[in-house]
């Protein structure tokens, strides 16, 4: 999908170039106002109807892409509550399954913080935003066994470097996690 989105992008641009190129070539052309700009409305209203048109046919192609499924195709998650104080996290299960949905329960008991999880390469795999007195959901499948890290994205003070929290992340035969 992404070469997919890039070569469009470079076709856009190329034709964009195009235009301008033609503009500059024709700007010492001389025409009388109303044929120019009868020209114009009719290349504006082509436009128009080529963008409304592509843009259909866009989001047909993509929204057939989205990731989320029916509330009732939807397995059941195992639930873990996370709450971010200055400087560290208070998760109540520090253990699930792979293969299974997790949602996150996530909120703050001070400031606003990034609840970032890292896999074993330190690569960002999810993310949502912990703020006082409101509960984010962040639903999440983890694919591999492993261990996780939970770790503030904002800025939170002077210790915010420390707030790391280690989730273990295991293969379902091999799990005891509580529900």
């Amino acid at each position: 999908m992404q070469q997919t989105v890039w070569l469009l992008t470079v076709v856009v641009v190329a034709i964009i170039a195009l235009i301008f190129l033609f503009v500059a070539l024709n700007s010492t052309t001389r025409a009388e106002y109303p044929a120019v700009q009868a020209r114009a409305y009719r290349f504006r209203s082509v436009v128009f109807w080529g963008l409304i048109l592509a843009g259909i046919v866009i989001a047909a192609v993509t929204l057939r892409e989205l990731p989320y499924t029916s509330a009732q195709a939807a397995p059941a998650a195992q639930v873990v509550n996370a709450k971010g104080y200055q400087w560290y996290w208070e998760l109540d299960h520090d253990t699930v399954k792979a293969g299974q949905p997790v949602e996150f329960h996530v909120t703050s008991g001070d400031v606003n913080h990034g609840f970032g999880i890292y896999d074993a390469d330190t690569r960002l795999v999810a993310q949502v935003q912990a703020m006082p007195g409101y509960v984010n959901r962040l639903r999440h499948t983890f694919d591999r066994p492993g261990t996780y890290r939970i770790m503030c994205l904002e800025y939170c003070g002077l210790v915010h470097h420390g707030m790391i929290f280690e989730l273990q992340v295991v293969a379902p035969q091999n799990a005891e996690v509580e529900p």
